[in-house]
């Protein structure tokens, strides 16, 4: 049975992230030393298209769908909704279900691997004075920043402790008044 086959017995020829019956294709979840259908997952085309986007533009309304694959018993779909969440954890609803994820130790070790992710080693995250931020530096911004949906302005000059890069070098993420927020790295400076 071909790999495809096997794929639509699983999961019933829907996509296995959104449930999708439309325009199904096998997608290999890197890194695949030979392809199977364990190291695979069928998605549908707006699936495959985000996952495969690098501008970092997101239908984040679309990915409300990972509440429910995140849940599945497959290794290959648990990777996929992991890394989709991580791409998408400056949004609060993305965040929480991140932090409700189990995932074993191997398939921890598979999801986050360099070469599912492989944008992000390329760049690293610079600050204004283009000096390299790890993850837990503590920062100060640089400019006042409007937060979107938070309603309040981050001032400049507030300290962020304990950054997290994203995968976009361009963002970091830290704490502003108890809101995780995403902070683009140019208007930081280093601590």
């Amino acid at each position: 049975m071909s790999i495809e086959q096997t794929l639509k017995t699983r999961c019933d020829s829907k996509c296995e992230l959104c449930g999708s019956v439309d325009s199904l294709s096998v997608y290999e979840v890197p890194p695949v030393a030979e392809p199977n259908s364990d190291k695979s997952v069928l998605v549908c085309a707006l699936c495959e298209s985000q996952i495969n986007s690098t501008d970092g533009k997101y239908d984040t309304n679309h990915w409300r769908c990972l509440n429910d694959s995140m849940w599945s018993q497959v290794p290959a779909v648990q990777v996929m909704a992991y890394r989709m969440l991580k791409r998408l954890d400056s949004e609060g609803w993305a965040q929480d279900l991140l932090d409700m994820m189990y995932l074993e130790d191997d398939v921890r070790a598979w999801a986050d691997s360099a070469a599912g992710d492989a944008l992000e080693a390329d760049e690293p995250t610079l600050d204004n004075n283009k000096a390299p931020l790890a993850a837990g530096d503590n920062v100060v911004l640089i400019k006042d920043l409007v937060v979107k949906g938070a309603n309040f302005t981050a001032k400049r000059g507030t300290a962020v402790r304990g950054i997290s890069l994203t995968s976009n070098p361009l963002h970091i993420e830290g704490r502003v008044n108890g809101t995780r927020i995403v902070i683009i790295s140019d208007y930081v400076k280093k601590m």
